[in-house]
């Protein structure tokens, strides 16, 4: 399994948690591991650990999409949006692994994907501005 799909199932996964309460969350993320064929233990360990290090730095990441999105906080936008944004920020902010480059182009694939009409130009702006200030 590829780092591009491996991201989309840790999108999911935060999507996921947006219509489950908290404590319900590792029943439900053991069903959607269960759900998916073939997957490598050391896959699941990986997207599993990255999205709880996403959740560990929650308040940071959506404190900086509050901050870069003017007239957008993060309780007002689409729960598809904010959490490929949560997942971006992520990876610009705090993994090492992935450039920042990639981490909006991604986002931006995602938002095309699972978003609406305007969801893959509103994240990429966000997350452009959010570059600038980082770099």
């Amino acid at each position: 399994m590829g780092r591009r799909e491996m991201r989309e199932h840790i999108f999911k996964l935060l999507f996921l948690r947006e219509f489950n309460p908290s404590e319900e969350m590792p029943d439900q993320i053991r069903m959607y591991f269960e759900s998916l064929e073939e997957l490598a233990p050391i896959n699941e360990a990986y997207m599993q650990n990255k999205y709880e290090k996403i959740l560990e730095h929650l308040d940071e990441i959506d404190g900086t999409l509050n901050q870069a999105s003017s007239g957008w906080k993060v309780s007002r936008m689409s729960k598809v949006d904010v959490n490929i944004l949560r997942l971006a920020v992520y990876e610009m902010k705090y993994d090492e692994d992935v450039p920042v480059k990639v981490a909006i182009n991604e986002a931006v694939e995602l938002a095309k994907k699972f978003g609406g009409d305007d969801s893959s130009s509103f994240v990429n702006g966000i997350l452009g501005k959010i570059a600038k200030e980082l770099s």
